[in-house]
């Protein structure tokens, strides 16, 4: 990413002083700049509009409207921005629902600051990020309550066998490193194969592969 584009960052945490914390990071942060605090889902979705941020920092317990729906709202929008949702809880039961809204990462509010702003960065170049244990919460969520719409192969048409390799890896949470050391390719052909796999597979970013990956029935969870 072009270092010195600025990435606009919205706040929504129905908690001041969080909010004001989040803001004195990013804003400490070269190329990061907050274009608003919302309290509520609700007008963290009528700032957006107005803002129009890269990326929202969105909590999930809010008041009026939960984060959500907010996300719901804003990934729905032809041009909407990257939800990065932050929670207190890994084991909130609105990971997987935040993901199938749209949203590109999952960190808890515990995350270091360090990784919290590498993680805004990573979500607004394009990039899913999932919190080390959020995969894994992911799998868990599928094997638990199967999705009543889930179809195997639904979306896997037209992927190739190479393809479909990487897109298990990727929900096996390999990051771009990994994956190249894994299968012997090098970086450039590792992002090619993944970019094919979002345009084949309609997804925003690697947050959704993951989701694809299980809906599909590619991978199936243990236990």
């Amino acid at each position: 990413m072009n270092a010195e584009r600025q990435v606009r960052v919205l706040i929504a945490d129905d908690q001041a002083l969080l909010r004001g914390s989040f803001r004195m990071l990013l804003e400490s942060a070269p190329g990061l700049t907050v274009v608003g605090e919302a309290g509520n889902g609700a007008e963290a979705v009528e700032l957006a509009v107005r803002e129009r941020p890269d990326v929202v920092l969105m909590d999930v317990r809010m008041p009026e409207m939960d984060g959500i729906e907010a996300t719901r709202r804003l990934c729905a929008a032809a041009a909407g921005p990257r939800v990065l949702i932050l929670t207190t809880f890994d084991l909130d039961s609105y990971v997987f629902a935040a993901l199938r809204a749209g949203a590109s990462g999952f960190l808890l509010k515990d995350t270091p600051p360090a990784d919290l702003l590498s993680a805004v960065r990573v979500v607004a170049a394009g990039e899913g990020l999932l919190a080390p244990t959020v995969t894994r919460r992911l799998i868990a969520e599928f094997a638990a309550r199967p999705l009543p719409r889930r179809t195997p192969q639904r979306t896997l048409d037209g992927v190739t066998a190479r393809e479909r390799e990487v897109l298990a890896l990727i929900a096996a949470g390999l990051s771009n490193d990994e994956l190249a050391a894994e299968l012997h390719l090098s970086m450039a052909t590792v992002k090619t194969h993944i970019g094919r796999l979002l345009a084949k597979l309609g997804a925003r970013d690697r947050a959704q592969l993951v989701i694809a990956a299980y809906e599909s029935g590619l991978v199936t969870p243990a236990g």
